[in-house]
């Protein structure tokens, strides 16, 4: 984790402390629902440290594959082939990749009909 995340990731914590301590004084003082909905507040800034913690294991991966794939004197064209594999391999449907990902095929799991009630 670099600086800059690792500030970030202090930051969240203390908020989500700030918040954890907020809906205890809450719980002893104030309504239920204002307790609920701090303890609540509290558990967004944990899920962003783990965002956080996950992207950089991703930036990491993605650093170690290109020093894999380019090497010693490379050019780097195997990264980008990889890059591209690891795309196409993820797209679902032909449909969503040449719609650059607003539509699914019929026959597509991840499709999600669309309602004409509004």
């Amino acid at each position: 984790m670099n600086r800059s995340a690792g500030f970030l990731s202090a930051l969240y914590l203390a908020t989500s402390t700030g918040l954890a301590w907020t809906a205890v004084i809450a719980l002893r003082h104030g309504p239920p629902w204002a307790a609920c909905l701090f303890a609540a507040a509290a558990l967004v800034p944990v899920i962003a440290v783990v965002r956080e913690s996950v992207l950089g294991e991703q930036r990491r991966a993605l650093a170690e594959m290109l020093r894999r794939t380019v090497g010693p004197g490379g050019s780097g064209a195997g990264a980008a082939d990889d890059i591209v594999r690891a795309e196409l391999d993820t797209a679902c449907c032909e449909r969503w990749w040449t719609s650059c990902g607003t539509d699914h095929d019929s026959a597509c799991p991840r499709r999600v009909p669309r309602s004409s009630a509004a």
